[in-house]
């Protein structure tokens, strides 16, 4: 159907669900479907909050490998995705695939409603939810609401005082990965 190659027939008969839409491993609890009994395992964490792979610098736990090898990458501060333009690395082959909309111009991400164009679609989405007035991530602490819950775990670091991200070269601590990246470069 694709032209793809299989050396096992196992392998290839679950890829062949991708083009009949088979999803015979169903969760117990919500319904969803998954055509790999290994995206169910790892879907079923989602309810269980099971976090088996566990950062040994900092303690953090993650449902899935890859996120933790991921993850790893803010301590040793790898980036081995790098933009032929301009020389930036990346630490995911989708944030560099992003950033080269920059260099391009490229914007094909367009809100229906104001017309403004965004290089991604979760740009569109963030910005959908601005129209329509949402802030569904609101601070226990002092009630401060945000758009998305990413800006809402970098707030309660104002709480909490955490300052995940260490310079390597002074030790130096921050609360967010962007002031790193700024303290960097200016050393």
């Amino acid at each position: 159907q694709c032209g793809k190659a299989f050396r096992d027939t196992c392998d290839l008969i679950r890829h062949q669900s991708v083009h009949t839409g088979e999803r015979p491993y169903e969760c117990g609890q919500c319904g969803k479907g998954f055509s790999v009994k290994s995206h169910l395992t790892v879907h079923l964490r989602s309810h269980t909050g099971e976090r088996p792979y566990e950062c040994g610098e900092c303690g953090k736990g993650f449902s899935v490998s890859s996120s933790l090898v991921q993850h790893r990458m803010i301590h040793t501060g790898e980036r081995p995705y790098e933009c032929g333009e301009c020389g930036k690395g990346f630490r995911k082959s989708s944030h560099l695939a992003r950033h080269r909309m920059i260099h391009t111009g490229k914007r094909p991400y367009v809100c229906g409603e104001c017309g403004k164009s965004f290089r991604d679609s979760s740009g569109l989405v963030i910005h959908r939810t601005a129209h329509a007035g949402e802030c569904p991530f609101t601070c226990s602490e002092c009630g401060k609401s945000f758009i998305q819950s990413s800006n809402l775990i970098v707030h309660r670091r104002i709480h909490t005082g955490e300052r995940p991200y260490e310079c390597p070269e002074c030790g130096k601590r921050f609360s967010q990965s962007s002031t790193l990246t700024q303290h960097q470069r200016r050393r």
